[in-house]
């Protein structure tokens, strides 16, 4: 299946930079890139489509604009649901990062700008990320009454580490680049003008290797350092529901609509 004419998209665009390299650009500019429902079930088709069969090497995942690569979650979509509501949208979300984490090729992400909450989530599934030198980052769910449930919690600390993975998400203060690079959680800072020519020429010299040998290589390197990630997420996920169901979420979310500090 070719996934750049088959496959429509109104929160995405899909690009091929370089024969084999798929660029997937996250199109929501207007709401910072947030991950809304409609977002989340194509990053979900997406995901389950890019077989070990499929016809590209590498996948490179970015935003659109120069200030966000993604905010998280649609915050302004979600106030005001049920809690039923809440929990099944965040069943397709919970699909589409098993999906991601479960595909064959490697992901890289270019992360353009801020990658706060669930943009954080994304670049921590993909195999590795390089940024832009003004970007942020954090885990601000904390602080809106819930804690991060797309695998966060699992990633986080095989990243930066436990106790700097505990200041991160507990202080849910943002982080700068230079950080970023210190700890671990990305490879290379790269200027906002050739990030997305610097991620690919990475991915070109990727699809130099064998394709078979890279994807084991993935799949062993994950390994060895996951334990059981998915067992872990569901985990994460209980506690995740827990905070969904209470009564600081609901104060979190109003109060982030409202521009004003939660009163817990």
């Amino acid at each position: 299946m070719n996934i750049l004419h088959e496959m429509p998209f109104s929160t995405l665009v899909l690009s091929e930079p370089d024969e084999g390299i798929l660029l997937i650009t996250l199109n929501r500019m207007q709401a910072s890139n947030a991950i809304d429902t409609v977002m989340t079930r194509e990053l979900l088709e997406i995901w389950q489509s890019l077989t070990a069969d499929a016809q590209y090497r590498s996948v490179i995942l970015t935003g659109s604009g120069e200030k966000c690569f993604c905010a998280g979650a649609d915050l302004k979509e979600r106030l005001g649901i049920s809690t039923a509501v809440w929990l099944e949208q965040h069943a397709v979300l919970e699909q589409m990062m098993i999906a991601m984490h479960d595909c064959p090729l490697p992901l890289i992400a270019a992360v353009n700008g801020a990658a706060f909450g669930g943009g954080l989530e994304l670049l921590l599934n993909c195999d590795f990320a390089y940024c832009v030198p003004n970007a942020r980052f954090a885990f601000p769910e904390p602080g809106l009454g819930f804690i991060p449930g797309a695998m966060g919690t699992q990633w986080l600390p095989r990243a930066v580490g436990l106790a700097r993975a505990k200041e991160i998400s507990m202080t849910a203060q943002p982080f700068t680049a230079d950080e970023a690079l210190a700890w671990g959680l990305v490879n290379r800072i790269v200027p906002q003008d050739s990030i997305t020519e610097t991620v690919r020429d990475t991915a070109k010299r990727i699809g130099n290797n064998s394709p078979l040998a890279i994807r084991q290589v993935k799949q062993a390197l994950n390994e060895a350092v996951a334990g059981d990630l998915v067992a872990g997420y569901h985990r994460e996920i209980a506690l995740y529901k827990t905070c969904i169901e209470g009564n600081d979420r609901i104060e979190g979310i109003r109060a982030f609509n409202e521009k004003r500090k939660p009163r817990y």
